[in-house]
C-alpha cells in the first residue's frame, strides 16, 4: 500500500516536482483569505495606517472612574463597581436576564432582553463587576438596561475611551486595537511648515501627531463640549489639515489643467463678410439678453478663445435664461468648425433643450443629432452616423452620448446641464470624446442650483464659476402658500378657477404606486380623484416607470395648452417650461429637500399671469412635522431667491446631501465645516499656492496624506 499522500506527490505538476522555489511561489501568488473583520475595515476604507489613524471617535465613554451608586442621580451614565447578589431569569413581561449588583452604598438591577450564556456566566452570583451604563429609577429599585460590563479588577484607564464609527462585523474591540496599531505605525511627520502654523492663525496650532493622540485618548479633565462642538484646539488642527488638502488637490488640478490644450475657438471657420452664427442667433432671438447673461457670455467666449479647456460652471436661478447662454456658446464652437455635445440627465429634459435649440439653431443652418437610450435602432444609427461624420454640430441627449458606439469627427465643447447629477465617470468619458491630438474639450457645466459662496470657495475651487444673477423682465413673482391637507378642497376649487382663466395647474406627487411602509397619496391615486373632481378637463399623469412614447405623448398635450391639469412626480423637476401653468401643487411638500421644492415651484410663473405655489403637508399622526421639515417649509414661504434658499438648504443638510456628493465624487469634509471654520477655510486658501510654489514636496505628501486615490474627481 502507497503511503498516504503518494498518489497527491504522483499528480503533482513538473513545476513543483522540480524542486522548493515554485510551490511557496504559488502560494505566494494566491491571495490570503480576508477575515469578516479585514472586510469590514475595507468597507469603512481603513486601508492604510494613515487612514486609521485619521478614523476618529464618535464619543467618548468615561471608563476612568467609579462611581458611588448612592451619589449617581438618575439619567446619569456611570461607571459602578459591585458584587452580584442575585441573578435570574424571568418571564414576565418577556423574557430577560434580571442581575442585582451591590457597591455597598445601594443596590441597582441590570436588566437584559438579549442576552446569551456567557452573559450569565460572567454575571454570575458572587461575581464582583464593573457596570456602565444609564442610571433610570424602576418601580422596586434603581435600574440600567443593558449597561456593558466585565469583571473587576485592573487600574483604571487613564483617558477617556473611544467609541468609533464602525459597520456590522466590526467590533468596538478589534476597532480600537486596529486604530492604535495604525496611529503607531503611520507616518505622522509635518507637512505644513512650521511658519505656516502660526500664520494668519487665531492661536498657535498643535503638531499632527499630539492632535491625533490626544483625539483617540483624551484625558479626563477635558471639557467635553469642545469635543463634541469640535473647537478643541486638537479638532482644529485636523480640520486645517482637511482644509489644506482639499485646496492644495484643486488647486493642484486647475494647474494641471492650465497645462493642457484644446482648440481656441476664436471665430468662424470660413471668414466673410456676413455675421457670425453667434450674432445671427442673437438678432433671430425674440428677447434680448439681460445683463447678467451678456456679462456670463463674455466670460465664456474668453475662455473658449483660448488654448486652455475652460472648465467653467454656470450658475443660476430657475429660469435665469442658462439655455440662451449655452446656445451661443455652442454657436460660437460651431462656427470655428467644431462639434458640441449637450448632456442633460433625464430624457425630458434632453428633449426641452433639444426643442428649444432647434429652434434656434436650425435656421441657421446648424443641423443637431438627437440621442438617447429609448431611440429605435435605425434612428440611432442614423444620428450616429451624423455625428461621427461631422455633418452633426450640436448632438444633444442623455446618458447615450457617452457610450462607446458615439464617435465624434471633432467633439471641443461639453456642456452638462445639471452637473451635479452625473457622477465623475460620466463627466470623464464625455471628456474623452474628444481625439483631436491628445487635446481636451472646452468644459461648461450648468445648475439651477446656485452655490453658496463657502461652497464654491471648498469644493469649486477649482472652477471658475459664472453667476446669472438677475431674472428675465416679465417674470412674475411667485406666492408660496403652506396649507394643511386638510384644506385639500379649497385647493382644488382654486384649481377649478384657475382654468376658467385658462391657465394650467401641475399637481406634484412624490410616489408612483400605492406603497404599504409610507402612507403617502399616489400619483395615481391623485390622478384618479382630480379627473372625478374636475369633469370635462383633461387630467393626465405623468411619472418615469411610462413608456416613453407615452411620456411624450402626455407632455406635448400639456405643453399645447389641450390638458389643463398635469399630474406628475418629480420628473418635471428641470427644465420642462409651459408659460401658461400658473399653479403648482406639491403633495407631500414635507417630504421634499428644499431646492427639490424650489425646482418644482420653478415650473411656474414663467409667463406672464400672476403665478402661485400650494405647499400642501400632512396632519396625519405618522406625518407630524418634524424640525427640519418645518424650516424648509418656512424657507420656501418666505423667499423666491434661489440664492437664498440654497443658502439655507446647505445649512439644513450640510455639503454632503446638497451636493449629492456620492454622485459627484467629492470626497466629503469629515471634520471640517463651512459655516463655523470660514476662518480656517480661508487660512487654506490662502496657503495652498505658496505652497504648492514653495514646498510642492510636502504638499503632494499632504495630499496623499488625506486624500490617497479619491483625487480622481477633480479631473471631472
Amino acid at each position: 500500500m502507497s503511503p498516504p499522500g503518494a498518489s497527491a506527490r504522483k499528480a503533482a505538476p513538473p513545476e513543483a516536482a522540480a524542486g522548493d522555489k515554485a510551490a511557496p511561489r504559488a502560494q505566494a501568488e494566491k491571495a490570503p483569505v480576508k477575515s469578516p473583520a479585514q472586510k469590514a475595515l475595507e468597507k469603512l476604507g481603513l486601508r492604510r495606517d494613515i487612514d486609521l489613524a485619521l478614523h476618529l471617535p464618535l464619543r467618548y465613554e468615561d471608563e476612568t472612574r467609579i462611581v458611588r451608586l448612592a451619589d449617581a442621580r438618575d439619567g446619569d451614565l456611570v461607571q459602578i463597581e459591585g458584587e452580584v447578589t442575585h441573578s435570574d431569569i424571568a418571564f414576565r413581561p418577556r423574557r430577560q436576564l434580571r442581575v442585582t449588583v451591590d457597591d455597598g452604598s445601594g443596590t441597582c438591577v441590570l436588566r437584559f432582553i438579549n442576552f446569551y450564556p456567557a452573559h450569565q456566566k460572567t454575571l454570575s452570583v458572587g461575581a464582583r463587576v464593573r457596570v456602565r451604563g444609564e442610571i433610570r429609577g424602576g418601580f422596586v429599585a434603581r435600574e440600567m438596561i443593558h449597561p456593558a460590563f466585565r469583571l473587576a479588577g485592573g487600574e483604571l484607564p487613564g483617558a477617556l475611551t473611544p467609541v468609533y464609527p464602525t459597520v456590522a462585523a466590526l467590533p468596538q474591540n478589534y476597532l480600537r486595537k486596529a486604530v492604535l496599531s495604525g496611529l503607531s505605525r503611520a507616518d505622522l511627520s509635518e507637512t505644513i511648515p512650521a511658519e505656516f502654523l502660526s500664520k494668519n492663525m487665531p492661536k498657535p496650532l498643535w503638531s499632527l501627531r499630539e492632535s491625533l493622540q490626544f483625539l483617540h485618548h483624551p484625558t479626563p479633565d477635558v471639557a467635553l463640549a469642545t469635543l463634541e462642538d469640535r473647537s478643541h484646539p486638537a479638532w482644529q488642527r485636523l480640520k486645517a489639515e482637511e482644509l489644506l488638502a482639499q485646496q492644495l488637490s484643486q488647486l493642484q488640478a486647475r494647474r494641471i489643467r492650465a497645462a493642457m490644450r484644446a482648440p481656441a475657438l476664436d471665430g468662424p471657420a470660413m471668414r466673410g463678410p456676413q455675421c457670425t452664427l453667434e450674432e445671427q442667433l442673437l438678432e433671430r432671438l425674440p428677447f434680448r439678453l439681460t445683463a447678467a447673461q451678456q456679462r456670463v457670455c463674455q466670460e465664456i467666449e474668453a475662455d473658449l478663445k483660448k488654448n486652455i479647456p475652460m472648465h467653467r460652471l454656470l450658475q443660476g436661478d430657475v429660469g435665469a435664461g442658462k439655455t440662451v447662454v449655452a446656445a451661443l456658446a455652442a454657436a460660437r464652437c460651431i462656427d470655428a468648425g467644431w462639434q458640441c455635445a449637450l448632456m442633460a440627465p433625464t430624457e425630458i429634459l434632453a428633449e426641452q433643450h433639444f426643442s428649444k435649440l432647434i429652434g434656434w439653431l436650425e435656421p441657421l443652418g446648424i443641423k443637431t443629432a438627437w440621442l438617447t437610450g429609448s431611440q429605435k435602432t435605425k434612428e440611432r444609427r442614423e444620428m450616429l452616423a451624423l455625428i461621427e461624420s461631422g455633418a452633426a454640430g450640436l448632438v444633444i441627449g442623455t446618458h447615450a452620448v457617452i457610450q462607446d458606439k458615439v464617435k465624434f469627427k471633432n467633439l471641443a465643447l461639453a456642456i452638462i446641464d445639471e452637473q451635479h447629477r452625473f457622477g465623475v465617470a460620466q463627466r470623464l468619458a464625455l471628456r474623452s470624446k474628444m481625439t483631436e491630438g491628445g487635446q481636451e474639450p472646452h468644459l461648461l457645466m450648468m445648475t439651477a442650483t446656485p452655490i453658496p459662496r463657502t461652497l464654491a470657495m471648498s469644493y469649486y475651487a477649482d472652477l471658475d464659476v459664472s453667476t446669472i444673477d438677475e431674472l428675465p423682465p416679465g417674470r412674475t413673482p411667485i406666492v408660496t402658500k403652506v396649507v394643511s391637507d386638510a384644506r385639500r378642497d379649497e385647493v382644488i376649487t382654486r384649481i377649478r378657477g384657475q382654468l376658467a382663466e385658462g391657465r394650467q395647474i401641475y399637481w406634484v406627487c412624490p410616489l408612483i404606486e400605492e406603497s404599504e411602509s409610507i402612507d403617502l397619496v399616489n400619483a395615481t391615486q391623485t390622478h384618479e380623484a382630480l379627473s372625478a373632481a374636475l369633469p370635462g378637463v383633461m387630467v393626465g399623469l405623468l411619472h418615469s416607470r411610462m413608456p416613453v412614447a407615452e411620456k411624450k405623448a402626455v407632455m406635448a398635450l400639456f405643453t399645447s395648452g389641450v390638458m389643463g391639469v398635469l399630474v406628475s412626480t418629480t420628473v418635471i423637476e428641470v427644465g420642462v417650461d409651459v408659460p401658461n401653468a400658473s399653479l403648482m401643487v406639491i403633495e407631500h411638500a414635507e417630504r421634499f429637500g428644499l431646492s427639490q421644492l424650489h425646482q418644482l415651484r420653478g415650473r411656474v410663473g414663467r409667463g406672464a399671469a400672476a403665478s402661485a405655489c400650494v405647499l400642501l403637508y400632512s396632519t396625519g399622526e405618522a406625518s407630524r412635522l418634524g424640525e427640519m421639515a418645518r424650516e424648509r417649509l418656512k424657507a420656501m414661504a418666505q423667499t423666491n431667491d434661489g440664492f437664498e434658499i440654497a443658502r439655507r438648504d446647505l445649512e439644513i443638510r450640510g455639503p454632503g446631501e446638497f451636493l449629492g456628493a456620492r454622485q459627484s465624487g467629492a470626497p466629503l469634509l469629515r471634520f471640517a465645516d463651512l459655516e463655523t471654520d470660514a476662518a480656517l477655510l480661508a487660512w487654506a486658501r490662502g496657503l495652498a499656492p505658496r505652497m504648492l510654489d514653495q514646498y510642492r514636496q510636502l504638499a503632494n505628501l499632504h495630499i496623499a496624506r488625506w486624500l490617497g486615490g479619491k483625487s480622481d474627481y477633480l479631473k471631472a
